[in-house]
């Protein structure tokens, strides 16, 4: 039996959108579940692809009031078997932006040295 995959297409509007991939010689349809904090999340759709077989589109609208201040895991699994098909993250809030300008100073520094460097390389490799 080969693997049931679940591939991302796209996060839009609060919708994560995936397309299901279910092999030729499954018998049974598999029960999705996603969770978020080890607790369910409700409210994601199966609608199958007409002109695939063996494809559907898999949509889960992320609850407004499960996204907060840090990074947001949402898993997707099948239930029967407890398989990780796939999961997503979302970033937010002021402790993001603060890590970001932490970043971006830190690599502006390393920048700068490389910058330096290379200066001296090119003043040492024009004197001889």
């Amino acid at each position: 039996m080969t693997a049931i995959k679940l591939v991302k297409t796209r996060l839009h509007a609060g919708i994560w959108e995936g397309e299901l991939h279910l092999p030729d010689d499954l018998e049974t349809m598999p029960d999705l579940e996603v969770a978020h904090l080890d607790q369910p999340v409700l409210g994601h759709t199966l609608d199958e692809d007409p002109s695939r077989a063996g494809i559907w589109f898999f949509r889960i609208a992320v609850p407004a009031e499960l996204i907060s201040d840090g990074v947001q895991v949402f898993v997707i699994s099948n239930r029967e078997t407890g398989e990780r098909l796939s999961s997503f993250t979302i970033i937010a809030g002021e402790a993001l932006a603060d890590d970001i300008r932490a970043e971006m100073e830190l690599l502006r520094a390393e920048l700068d040295m490389l910058k330096r460097a290379f200066r001296r390389h090119c003043l040492e490799t024009g004197e001889n």
